[in-house]
């Protein structure tokens, strides 16, 4: 439900409704938590909190950023103490504007004099506005608003400034046929006395707002015989707080110790739940799944490659594009979100496969093994959020960040741009053929092979993939499991990922190009075109 009807709801109600005073976002998250259906936001406490006066010394706009981060940080309404909002029609219909963009249900006004005073200092002294001129400030606020339940509700001082009841009846009835939505009736006695006497008169031509703070004495059942529509709380968590603070900071200066106040005040741990802490922990997983956690990758670069004279005493992965190797090409992509823990399987020339910012394992058999073989050498390597890749390819650095915001325990990327068909591609059957609605979304691995009948084929895995520290531990059972077959050294990643998928669902993340497998001359030129 809109934070407007949720308001409107309230004043509307057919029982009496409380909303409790909050001054920024942390107060107002923490009135929320207390069940209050709404919040007031205050003039006095959100000066307060600035250190200024209630004089309207903090700007509109100032307490229009307050609200922004009290709207923020709440799902309740926030009504606000809007002074007289804050200059003539003009300032007021603006400010609705303003409220309206940041989801504040509604506005109080009163019918004082822009700079206001707080009603509680010498209010008797404090001229009124002139009711005219003030009808037509609410006929201006209602006239702007986009929303048809944002709320205004009008605020009659003339209690305060000592006037009477029949000032008090006069305006009340002048602001109702200008379209508020409710009047709140302002007393400062200790006694209920003005309050009854306007209700008796009133007769429930609009609901009625009551703001207790000097007769806080009465029973609130007095104010459901009355028949008012809405208590607010109007400044107890500031007087609260700074009863709080006070006694903390006397008591650190007195005995320089922080010993014996620990214990009568909230955790840290307290805070930073009311900051939303733990959001942004499962945020950072899946938008930073790099960021402060541990992440590897292991690079399958053990083969040799068939590129004619190019291979005949380099592996592949030490081809140039660009410049730079394809396994470097690789490093450095992985070291852009943070990894750095990186372990390359060498094979042939694994000599010449060295460096200062990766580890090596070596496959001394990779003249008669598959590259299941490789990542059973690395198997150790396999951690919490692993990253493994062929040491042939390149990719766009985008298909890294998908790959690694996917949470799923096994996750694929496959290519959905299929140009060729040929025996020697991993292709990918899933349980959903890619649209653009799938572009990047997770979808169900069926099989992999390179012989596959066409209609069968929805990609061409790239040779990247991820596990999580559950996946890992998936991915180390199948490839023990798998072991016990005679022809284990000859089994590929199409193997591994068949043989699991029996057991535990694999995710398919869907790209549409941004890669390359360098297998032959031609797709080394291509890779120096497009990277």
């Amino acid at each position: 439900m809109k934070k407007t009807t949720q308001l409107k709801n309230l004043i509307y109600s057919n029982s009496l409704e409380f909303i409790m005073e909050a001054h920024n976002g942390l107060t107002a998250k923490i009135v929320e938590e207390a069940g209050f259906k709404g919040i007031w936001g205050s003039g006095l406490s959100i000066s307060a909190s600035m250190g200024v006066r209630d004089n309207n010394e903090a700007s509109w706009t100032q307490v229009l950023d307050t609200l922004e981060f009290m709207s923020d940080a709440t799902s309740v309404p926030i009504l606000l103490d809007g002074d007289t909002g804050y200059g003539n029609f003009n300032n007021a219909r603006r400010l609705v504007k303003k409220l309206e963009s940041r989801d504040i249900a509604g506005v109080c006004i009163e019918d004082k004099l822009f700079p206001k005073t707080n009603s509680f200092i010498r209010g008797e002294t404090q001229p009124l506005a002139d009711i005219e001129e003030f009808c037509g400030k609410i006929k201006a606020m209602k006239d702007s608003q986009k929303d048809d339940d944002f709320v205004v509700v009008s605020r009659v001082e003339a209690f305060i400034a000592g006037w009477g009841l029949e000032e008090a009846l006069r305006r009340a009835e002048a602001y109702r046929q200008a379209g508020t939505d409710a009047i709140l009736m302002h007393s400062k006695r200790s006694d209920i006395s003005e309050i009854e006497a306007f209700m008796k008169e009133w007769g429930g031509r609009l609901p009625v707002v009551i703001v207790p703070t000097k007769y806080y004495t009465v029973p609130t059942d007095r104010f459901r015989e009355l028949g008012t529509s809405l208590v607010i709380w109007a400044n107890h968590n500031l007087r609260s707080a700074i009863t709080a603070i006070k006694q903390t900071s006397e008591q650190i200066y007195r005995e320089q110790t922080l010993a014996n106040v620990e214990e009568q005040i909230v955790s840290v741990d307290e805070v930073f739940r009311l900051q939303g802490a733990d959001e942004l922990k499962r945020a950072e997983k899946r938008y930073l799944p790099a960021i402060g956690k541990n992440v590897s990758a292991v690079i399958l670069a053990a083969s040799r490659g068939e590129l004619d004279e190019l291979t005949a005493e380099i592996p592949k992965t030490l081809l140039e594009v660009g410049g730079k190797t394809l396994l470097n090409t690789q490093v450095d992509e992985f070291k852009k979100v943070g990894i750095k823990d990186i372990c390359v399987v060498r094979g042939f020339g694994k000599e010449q496969v060295a460096g200062t910012n990766f580890s090596v394992i070596d496959n001394d058999l990779h003249y008669k093994t598959k590259e299941l073989y490789s990542l059973y050498l690395a198997m150790d390597q396999i951690k919490e959020n692993t990253i493994i890749s062929y040491g042939d390819i390149i990719f766009k650095n985008y298909i890294l960040n998908d790959l690694l915001n996917d949470m799923s325990d096994i996750t694929l990327i496959v290519d959905a741009d299929v140009q060729t068909i040929s025996n020697d591609k991993d292709f990918v059957s899933t349980n959903i053929p890619y649209s653009k609605k799938l572009y990047s979304s997770t979808v169900e691995f069926i099989k992999m092979s390179g012989n596959m009948e066409v209609n069968e084929i929805n990609g061409e895995f790239i040779g990247l993939w991820k596990v999580t520290k559950n996946g890992a531990g998936i991915v180390k059972r199948a490839i023990a499991e798998l072991t016990e077959r005679h022809d284990f050294k000859n089994l590929t990643l199409a193997d591994l990922f068949n043989h699991i998928s029996t057991n535990h669902p694999i995710a398919v993340k869907y790209i549409k190009g941004s890669w390359l497998d360098i297998d032959t001359i031609k797709d080394l030129q291509k890779a120096g075109e497009l990277f």
